[in-house]
């Protein structure tokens, strides 16, 4: 690797790293502005214009806030648990394509953490390993209440996890069926969602020439199940049963100061990064019309960006939209829907997508 190359790789993962941190920082205060606009509230206005400076006040409040440290902890595992939890969530989005690559100096920047021919894979890891975090925080606490959140945590991760890898295989095999072969790496599966239906479809080309060829449309049954899986795996209303703040069980009660705000920081950058990669399997991530030759190069250039990130921030808000709507679960009914609904429907429709791709590619069974 040459240090041009190098130091290429250094910017993006810097990037990478800063637009979490600009981002969590507004999801936030967006979080709490449109609740309170939902619940006919005012919300943040004091820190900054607009209280958009809360998030930045609520950091510094935890930084010098006391760390206490219960007695009976382990305290290895006490003190590793945060660091589990933020480190997955910075991770997951490095695979995460959030802007078209451009050429500097003859070499191509992409503008996303790390290119893997297994992102998928890479993805699904990482939010198995994120579940460590909050078993190690309720079990090292040494009570039970924490205990207790870490225990739900461990079943609710492995219900919905399940059909949220199911959703993606759906999506890989339809994708696999729009260029040559199947593939692992978000950026190729954006790149086979560009252009129009009508381009696939030339027989009704004048109806579907401005219907972009995402796969949301042939895999929706696919996208409902991921997006109330990533919602079960972010720990979000109505499936927050792991914190569950009116039984006291949450696995972060223990915690205080900056160990808490990792929680909280993980928990954020969850939210974003599930969304983002919601919108590349989905949402055709950022592909989208540029206008090149009717606006400034920059222009064009940056117009990738914002497609994605408007895409993103649009399922971020279906986020918030479910918090302030729904109440939440009864732990049972939360394993019901994940094991009795989800994890069946999921088989289902990969069955049924998978007879339906063999069909269009091979023909009938019977024909040969």
């Amino acid at each position: 690797m040459s240090w041009p190359e190098f130091w290429i790789v250094v910017l993006r993962v810097v990037a990478t790293f800063a637009l979490l941190l600009l981002v969590t920082l507004i999801n936030v205060w967006a979080e709490r502005k449109i609740l309170a606009d939902m619940q006919n509230r005012l919300g943040p206005r004091r820190a900054g214009p607009w209280g958009i400076l809360q998030t930045v006040a609520d950091g510094l409040k935890l930084f010098f806030k006391e760390a206490v440290i219960p007695r009976r902890v382990e305290i290895g595992m006490y003190l590793l648990a945060p660091f589990l939890a933020v480190v997955p969530a910075f991770l997951i989005f490095m695979v995460v394509p959030w802007g078209r690559p451009f050429t500097i100096g003859g070499n191509e920047v992409a503008l996303q953490g790390a290119d893997l021919n297994i992102g998928l894979l890479f993805i699904l890891a990482m939010s198995s390993l994120a579940v460590y975090a909050v078993v190690l925080a309720g079990w090292s606490s040494g009570s039970k209440y924490p205990l207790l959140g870490g225990v739900r945590a461990t079943a609710q991760a492995i219900s919905y996890e399940a059909a949220m890898g199911l959703a993606m295989v759906a999506v890989v095999m339809f994708s696999a069926t729009q260029g040559d072969g199947g593939t692992l790496s978000l950026s190729e599966i954006v790149e086979r969602q560009a252009g129009t239906w009508g381009d696939i479809i030339p027989a009704l080309e004048p109806v579907l020439r401005f219907v972009p060829r995402w796969n949301l449309f042939p895999q929706i049954v696919a996208f409902v199940i991921f997006f109330t899986a990533i919602v079960a795996e972010t720990n979000r209303a109505p499936f927050d049963l792991v914190e569950a703040e009116q039984e006291i069980v949450g696995f972060h009660t223990e915690y205080s100061g900056m160990r808490f705000a990792m929680f909280f920081l993980a928990e954020y950058v969850n939210i974003f990064s599930m969304s983002a990669i919601a919108a590349t399997l989905f949402l055709g991530g950022w592909n989208g019309p540029t206008f090149e030759g009717s606006v400034p190069a920059i222009v064009s250039g940056i117009l990738p960006t914002v497609w994605f990130l408007a895409k993103t921030y649009l399922l971020v808000f279906l986020f918030i939209w479910v918090r302030a709507t729904l109440p939440r679960l009864r732990y049972d009914q939360l394993m019901q829907l994940g094991w009795k609904r989800l994890i069946p429907g999921a088989l289902a429709w990969l069955v049924l997508s998978t007879a339906v791709i063999s069909f269009r590619q091979f023909g009938p069974p019977w024909s040969s």
